[in-house]
């Protein structure tokens, strides 16, 4: 708490100094503008949608931005700064028309060109008739960009069915995220980070409603500006917002046979003030999962044949707001509550042979979670008299609180098991406090550089209490055990400065070149009593990380790019504690606090292609980590059991060189129709420390991919279809595979009335009720298989409605707090960890 009343002191006081002298010594105006105007045949006079407008500055070559233009012909360009620019209309079968220069200024900053008349090409072939489609997905210099505001099968879903139809990414049916095969992701939503997401980004995902979602950016290669966390790059996940004056808002939902999600958005802004509130929730239908395992750790062989029943509800909402004082200062707040409750209920029954007698029982297992939290964020941004020179410093708080209990009984245990199957339950109470202070700088030099510059400190205090009560011989009352409880404090601190340098250069180029320092400092207290070996550690390090990238422009809008970035990855608060989490007896699980982090280093080379309207994106890369952090498993003699189980270790357990490409597109065949697709390919040839050869299973060269397909239709009277499908392969670690998984989905939307009233239907693997993820473990000490047969089949029906009386005018640009540092796991219940016996696991 004292770090953060220094964090809004510091604030207050610059946000005084600042208000005093406006002009930040300069005076002058960086009011924002845009250009506006509609696009119509000259012969039909109809308005001609999807004719492509193109942004330079004036008598320029290179590209600034672009739009397509609406249904109605309409089209504008915000956030455009004074000065003087080029615009070129086109569309296929129509001359390109160009109005050069085009001025803005700071008493009159938008310019309205009304309406531009195309006429049509003498040599257009009669009857002949093109429509096109606004892209997809985007490429831009820094990142990857899917409207999924534009997907129709998305609808009804949540944010994990999103992400799972972006280019580049594929999610696993446990919700985890990986980049080209990657877990190691950051997750921002609207640039921020979240303290729920870092304690169960799954669960969070399942919770935003996917109608809430505006587009998902994907960033391969983040340059030194961004926090140096997460090997795999960063995803950011832009929630729906207005630009327009006056009141508006929007009412979304869907209802299905596997999920229900409701929606609702309210913007208000008028002059220099702005205010909006969303509330969204996700519900589950209660979902039956089956499992079957079998594991061989020397002598003891142990089955399992369960199933379980899980249901899940979140609620997220938030409430922001800006101020404009004047041209030079603003303020902006965001307020974001979260709330997920998950319940679980199991049964199964279980086979556990040792020295040729085999005993079998069965088992009840119940499991509940609940997690709540907030983020609170402010933000002051100053601007200069020069163009482009700007201060911002910002400041977040996350809070989050999380509670597990579970519980776990035995029937039907012979005499002789009974001491190796105790009747157990337990709580995990754990708090996540996260403070932020960062401050940035940008300084363009003539038209040519742009310096940029800042500097960031993170604060994190998280607390776990992980208790657990058993019956002696499964009878009695349940009495504390002190081998398997345990206390936990965490602090972690990081520092942070960077600088970045972008330079526009002859014949198209532009270079960009930056540098960040981060320092971290950990330290742990774990308390057991009957562990006396647990004593408190600390760990500090120091990490250069410096970012290259060499793009081109090329003709017709297609560029390269060549970038090298380096990367670290954080180990979690579950890997590094050395608490023995013994909550189910056969499945432990120990952190180690000597884990180094992985270091990652990665050369990436794009090229963007424009092909009428559209677009072909390639890449190919080569990453090199080192350090690489994955989990182990083993064989173990357990003195409290008096037999062997298996228990799984966090270590640093050698490198991993990857090749990869993937390419990304769209083709028009027919005039309603497009198809597009993406694939990313990437090997996995891990070589493990010579302490773990014994632990690989094979040391060759594996090839992965993530396949996504699509077709939309758009048909008349308001009616459009999209077809959908994604394929994933096993993914690879040194003991053996994860599960390979394959869906699909279809929807149809009719609006019922134009840009107001929309209804759909969506339908998720419709002919296949099951996914069947398979897991595999192939070591020297153990064998090990688990089959989970996920319900996957669902129908559903979805609807949203536009209302409000708008007028669109611009937005500024916001800033804030970038939390995109440590990889997700970190939770204040990571001392004792969720149990992995609820029903669904094996026991």
């Amino acid at each position: 708490m004292k770090s953060l009343l220094l964090l809004f002191a510091f604030f207050i006081l610059s946000f005084t100094v600042q208000a005093q002298f406006p002009g930040g010594g300069g005076g002058g105006s960086s009011v924002t503008g845009r250009i506006a105007g509609s696009v119509v045949d000259s012969i039909s006079k109809k308005p001609i949608d999807y004719a492509t407008i193109t942004l330079f500055r004036s008598g320029g070559k290179a590209p600034l931005n672009g739009v397509v233009t609406d249904s109605k012909g309409n089209f504008r360009i915000d956030n455009l700064n004074p000065g003087k620019y080029k615009i070129t209309v086109s569309f296929i079968g129509y001359p390109t028309k160009t109005f050069d220069p085009v001025t803005t200024t700071p008493a009159k900053p938008d310019a309205n060109l009304g309406t531009v008349r195309l006429s049509p090409s003498g040599r257009m072939l009669k009857g002949v008739e093109v429509v096109g489609q606004q892209a997809l997905v985007e490429n831009h210099i820094d990142k990857l960009v899917y409207n999924a505001e534009k997907d129709i099968t998305t609808s009804g879903g949540n944010a994990t069915d999103v992400l799972r139809k972006v280019p580049l990414l594929s999610v696993d049916l446990d919700g985890n995220v990986s980049l080209r095969g990657d877990q190691n992701v950051r997750v921002l939503i609207n640039g921020k980070p979240s303290g729920a997401l870092s304690t169960s980004l799954a669960d969070v995902l399942r919770t935003i409603p996917a109608d809430q979602i505006k587009s998902i950016e994907v960033i391969t290669s983040p340059s030194a500006k961004y926090d140096a966390e997460g090997s795999g790059g960063i995803i950011n996940i832009i929630t729906k917002s207005s630009k327009a004056s006056g009141i508006s808002g929007s009412i979304s939902g869907g209802v299905g046979t596997r999920q229900n999600n409701g929606n609702i958005n309210l913007n208000y802004k008028h002059n220099r003030f702005s205010l909006g509130a969303n509330i969204g929730g996700n519900g589950a239908w209660p979902q039956t999962s089956l499992v079957d395992f079998n594991s061989v750790t020397g002598p003891v062989t142990r089955t399992q044949s369960s199933q379980s029943r899980t249901t899940r509800v979140g609620v997220r909402g938030s409430i922001n707001g800006s101020y404009d004082f004047n041209d030079f200062n603003s303020i902006t707040t965001n307020v974001t509550i979260n709330s997920i409750a998950m319940k679980n209920k199991g049964m199964g029954f279980s086979t556990n042979s040792l020295f040729g007698a085999t005993a079998g029982y069965t088992s009840d297992n119940y499991n509940k979670t609940s997690l709540g939290g907030f983020d609170w964020s402010a933000d002051y941004t100053h601007k200069f008299k020069k163009q482009g020179e700007e201060l911002t410093i910002a400041g977040q708080w996350s809070h989050t609180a999380a509670t597990n209990d579970y519980a776990t009984e035995y029937f039907g245990v012979p005499a002789a098991f009974i001491r190796f199957t105790p009747n157990q339950n337990g709580t995990n109470d754990g708090t996540n406090n996260e403070y932020t202070a960062q401050a940035d700088y940008s300084l363009p030099i003539g038209k040519k550089i742009k310096l940029e510059a800042g500097g960031k400190s993170i604060f994190r205090r998280i607390n776990s209490d992980f208790e657990v009560f058993q019956q002696n011989n499964n009878t009695g009352p349940y009495l504390l055990n002190d081998t398997a409880s345990n206390l936990y404090k965490y602090n972690q601190n990081v520092y942070a400065g960077y600088t970045v340098a972008t330079f526009t250069l002859p014949k198209s180029y532009s270079l960009q070149v930056g540098a960040r320092v981060e320092n971290t400092q950990i330290d742990g207290t774990p308390s057991n009593s009957t562990q006396p070996s647990l004593s408190p550690f600390s760990n500090s390090y120091t990490t250069f990380v410096p970012t290259i990238a060499v793009s081109r422009a090329l003709k017709g809008g297609n560029s390269v790019k060549l970038n090298y970035t380096k990367r670290i990855t954080r180990p979690s608060l579950t890997q590094i504690n050395p608490f023995i989490n013994k909550a189910n007896a056969d499945n432990q699980t120990q952190g180690s606090p000597a884990l180094s982090p992985e270091v990652s280093q990665t050369v990436e080379l794009g090229y963007t292609a424009f092909i009428k309207s559209s677009v072909v994106i390639l890449s190919t890369y080569y990453k090199h980590t080192n350090n690489l952090i994955e989990g182990i498993a083993t064989s173990l003699y357990d003195t409290d059991l008096g037999r062997n189980i298996t228990r799984t270790n966090f270590l640093n357990i050698g490198k991993n060189n990857s090749i990869g490409v993937s390419a990304s597109g769209s083709v028009n065949p027919v005039k309603p129709l497009t198809i597009r697709g993406s694939a990313s390919v990437y090997t996995y040839d891990a070589s493990a420390s010579s302490a773990l050869l014994a632990q690989q299973s094979s040391n060759n060269t594996y090839i992965q991919y993530n396949i996504f397909t699509g077709a939309s239709l758009a048909l008349k009277k308001g009616f459009a279809a999209e077809l959908f499908g994604v394929f994933n392969s096993k993914r690879r670690n040194i003991q053996g595979t994860g599960p390979a998984f394959n869906i699909y989905g279809l929807g149809l939307k009719k609006d019922i009335i134009a840009k107001k009233f929309t209804l759909g239907l969506n339908a998720l693997s419709p002919f296949q009720k099951y996914l069947h993820l398979n897991t595999n473990i192939n070591s020297a000490n153990l064998t090990q298989t688990q089959t989970i047969s996920y319900p996957i089949r669902s129908f559903g029906i979805s609807f949203s409605y536009n209302f409000g009386k708008i007028t669109y005018g611009q937005q500024a640009k916001k800033k804030g707090v970038n939390n995109d540092d440590i990889m997700p796991g970190d939770t204040g219940n990571g001392g004792g960890g969720v149990p992995s016996g609820g029903g669904g696991r094996p026991q």
